[in-house]
């Protein structure tokens, strides 16, 4: 494990953009595993700024992001397609055919759960992977649970996430309860692994997930087992 102090959010993003924009410029054909939330909105920032400097060039890049609300199609606000266009694609040389989410409007979710491994296999798996953790300590939509869920698949919310996402809808009542999301599996097979955290919310959970034992009651401790973690977190998220 690689742990790579931040002084605050802003420099977290810096410092994890960093990793991320590297990967590209040494692979231009990189497949990018890439995650929503407040965490990496200031890592996109960065990365787009990059971008318009001339510092960085995605025309060859894949990406395939961890998880969608089930029942929000792309054209959503809140959906992740929505965001992922708002926050990067749209800013980037990106092309569109590379951009990756599983679809929340699916009609068989199950069979687009194994279209979602099917691709990600075809593209050669994940060369890195971006997350945060959510207070519960789920990586993508990996809940806590009895078992880690290895492959793409559905989910209900927890509670506290539903909770936690509830800041992004106009009521607690509008959040979905399901999501599809990518398993356990795929994201241990990324070749990287990047981890973000920030901020005093996160302290605790991320204790947890890199001190504690390795249980799926906290999916992200999981990732203590892979062999190129790169942790990137600020002082508010380190102090426990």
């Amino acid at each position: 494990m690689k742990l790579v102090r931040a002084k605050d959010y802003k420099d977290m993003s810096r410092k994890a953009a960093n990793f991320l924009s590297a990967q590209v410029i040494l692979k231009e054909n990189s497949v990018l595993g890439l995650a929503t939330g407040g965490t990496s909105e200031g890592i996109y920032e960065q990365l787009v700024d990059w971008y318009r400097k001339g510092d960085i060039d995605f025309s060859m890049v894949s990406t395939v992001n961890l998880d969608e609300y089930v029942g929000l199609d792309g054209s959503n606000e809140r959906s992740y397609r929505y965001y992922m266009e708002h926050h990067l694609f749209r800013h980037i040389n990106i092309k569109e055919r590379n951009c990756h989410l599983p679809d929340g409007m699916a009609g068989n979710l199950e069979e687009e759960c194994r279209r979602y491994d099917r691709l990600i296999e075809r593209l050669g798996g994940i060369d890195m992977q971006l997350l945060g953790v959510g207070e519960n300590g789920h990586i993508g939509f990996n809940e806590p649970d009895e078992a880690f869920e290895q492959m793409t698949h559905c989910v209900w919310l927890k509670e506290s996430t539903i909770d936690a996402n509830a800041r992004y809808f106009a009521s607690r009542e509008e959040v979905p309860r399901r999501a599809i999301t990518m398993g356990i599996k795929a994201i241990m097979q990324a070749r990287a692994i990047v981890l973000c955290a920030s901020g005093k919310r996160k302290a605790g959970i991320l204790k947890r997930v890199l001190c504690g034992p390795v249980t799926p009651e906290v999916p992200g401790s999981v990732l203590q087992m892979h062999p190129r973690l790169i942790v990137v977190a600020d002082a508010e998220a380190l102090g426990e």
